[in-house]
């Protein structure tokens, strides 16, 4: 059978996606191209290098974006919740989402049985694809890291509401305390004002309070992330945006 891609690589929409028009496609090609391909080649005397290095490089250039990123937007976070952020928006499960979103794996070079096998939709394949992507608009680029930022940042800050809606990777009780601390004299505590549902499952309503006035509300099913959606409402009062 043959090894060739299902479809033509369809530069031109990838580059509509992606927002950036190649010098050379052929770092494009090395970026798109996955390992089971190249030694599918290799085995017929072809040499085709595969995306392995290239991710390598994307990590270290996705990771350098981000962290500048959260550095500049996170001022108030201590380096703890800047990893815990960073973890969260890099993983494999987030970059696979990155990738569906530009369809990347419909552009990719896939050994046969990778193909056969719904390769182009598998986490681990896209995302590594996602970081040898980056590090091939990097290198075409010239070493440009604005070209990086302004691809990959959007998928990065849609990742953080995202997981903020989720879960409490960031820490708003400690944000607000910085900021109501800049002023002597203020009082801030989280009062729990209600309880609902079953032993099991209960839903802990808590009110942040300055000086005794809410300045937020908060509900979860544990009192801890009550308090972290009350801190969070208190902060968009204080203007902080998320």
């Amino acid at each position: 059978m043959s090894t060739e891609i299902e479809y033509p690589a369809d530069f031109a929409g990838l580059e509509e996606k992606i927002g950036y028009k190649y010098r050379d496609t052929s770092v494009l090609v090395v970026a798109l191209t996955h390992s089971s391909y190249s030694n599918e080649l290799r085995a017929k005397g072809k040499k085709i290098e595969c995306n392995e290095r290239l991710e390598f490089l994307g990590d270290s250039v996705l990771s350098t974006a981000v962290s500048e990123y959260l550095y500049s937007k996170y001022s108030e976070n201590q380096e703890g919740d800047l990893t815990k952020i960073r973890a969260a928006v890099v993983c494999e499960k987030a970059l696979a989402k990155y990738s569906a979103e530009i369809s990347l794996g419909d552009y990719m070079y896939l050994g046969h049985g990778e193909a056969m096998n719904n390769g182009r939709h598998r986490a681990s394949i896209t995302a590594d694809a996602f970081e040898a992507l980056l590090a091939s608009m990097y290198l075409d680029s010239g070493y440009n890291m604005d070209v990086i930022r302004r691809f990959v940042l959007p998928f990065v800050k849609k990742e953080i509401e995202f997981i903020s809606r989720n879960s409490t990777f960031i820490d708003y009780k400690t944000m607000l305390q910085q900021i109501v601390q800049q002023s002597e004299g203020e009082r801030l505590e989280y009062v729990l004002v209600g309880e609902e549902g079953p032993d099991h499952s209960k839903t802990f309503k808590v009110d942040a309070t300055l000086n005794g006035d809410v300045i937020g509300h908060g509900s979860a099913h544990s009192k801890r992330e009550a308090e972290q959606a009350a801190a969070k409402e208190a902060l968009v009062l204080f203007g902080e945006k998320f």
